[in-house]
């Protein structure tokens, strides 16, 4: 059987955005109806997140040539996947809100892939449940500036004790 080039143009695709990935999510879309996959696209889309149903055959020859193990075991049935180049946490929480805002049982979490290394169901819905990006990295500046903020207060402190004094040195010189 030969290979056709609009199938080797369509791996060495799938192949390159693999690996230029942050963030991949593999859903099963059985169940879904046209309204609700034309939702969930759109909520994709408005996230920067490509979302596409590929054969698992050319998924799975694309992620062999990437050099990304274990995601083969995860190609069975119908597949759709969500891809993100910037963002490694966007497909999952997109995923995990849709499925929670629309109360979704068959929209099914196969298993993602994050920076190259691939993580199970589990893995993804944990994903999802982190707090954006901003939140952590201010939550992190926040705990950096902490011990600078305790020595700026040790300081302060020293300098408000000295004014008093020196305030009450003053009414006393004063009274005096």
């Amino acid at each position: 059987m030969a290979v056709t080039p609009e199938k080797e143009a369509l791996v060495s695709e799938i192949q390159a955005k693999l690996s230029g990935s942050k963030g991949v999510v593999l859903t099963s879309y059985r169940g879904l109806n046209v309204a609700m996959d034309t939702k969930l696209r759109r909520k994709f889309r408005e996230a920067g997140v490509e979302y596409r149903v590929i054969k698992n055959t050319m998924t799975r020859i694309a992620a062999n040539q990437a050099g990304i193990q274990g995601l083969a075991q995860y190609l069975e049935g119908p597949t759709a996947i969500a891809m993100s180049a910037t963002d490694p946490v966007a497909p999952a929480k997109v995923l995990a809100d849709f499925i929670k805002e629309n109360k979704l049982q068959a929209l099914e979490v196969k298993a993602g892939l994050v920076e190259g290394k691939v993580i199970d169901a589990q893995g993804v819905k944990a994903l999802a449940s982190l707090p954006p990006r901003e939140v952590l990295i201010a939550k992190l500046l926040g705990t950096m500036q902490a011990p600078i903020s305790g020595l700026v207060n040790v300081l302060h402190g020293n300098l408000r004790n000295l004014a008093y004094v020196l305030e009450a040195v003053r009414k006393q010189k004063e009274s005096a």
